[in-house]
């Protein structure tokens, strides 16, 4: 969708994939195998969560939230970040990883990195260890994978549709 939600950004729609049952029911499976070594599913405000929570019902893992700025109703942590059309500032709670705990972060999209680079941020904040990053599909000529790995260098970030 080019110019949404400003000019000149190509917006990724995934509402086709998400009405197919079978494409989403394979998106779900496909993120699940990226790894099993985690305890908790992370998603993205606001399509992560459509695949994070269905990847921690179909593992039997727990889900988290990270939200956008002002959503969370108790102690959060905060993390800003650049988006390619501006800013932006996602929260966790403060108590949703225990200490150690290992996480895997999902997103719908790579763009340039910023809002996966602030989610990992968050679970180390919140005492967790991020497992593996996965999102759907990424937004070529941005750069997001190699400025995502600039800073988390010991992370991959597993890309479904490439």
């Amino acid at each position: 969708m080019p110019d949404f939600p400003t000019a000149g950004i190509l917006f990724k729609d995934i509402t086709p994939l998400l009405r197919n049952a079978e494409a989403f029911d394979l998106a779900v499976r496909e993120f699940s195998k990226v790894s099993r070594q985690f305890d908790l599913v992370a998603g993205v405000e606001a399509r992560g969560f459509i695949f994070a929570a269905a990847v921690a019902k179909m593992t039997g893992k727990g889900f988290i939230p990270i939200r956008k700025s002002g959503k969370l109703p108790a102690a959060s942590f905060s993390e800003s970040y650049a988006l390619e059309y501006g800013e932006g500032i996602l929260q966790i709670h403060q108590d949703a990883v225990l200490t150690g705990e290992r996480v895997m972060v999902i997103d719908d999209v790579l763009a340039t990195g910023g809002t996966l680079g602030a989610a990992v941020k968050l679970i180390g904040r919140s005492g967790g260890v991020v497992d593996c990053v996965a999102v759907l599909m990424e937004i070529s000529g941005l750069g997001g994978q190699q400025k995502f790995s600039e800073t988390n260098p010991s992370l991959e970030i597993s890309i479904l549709l490439n």
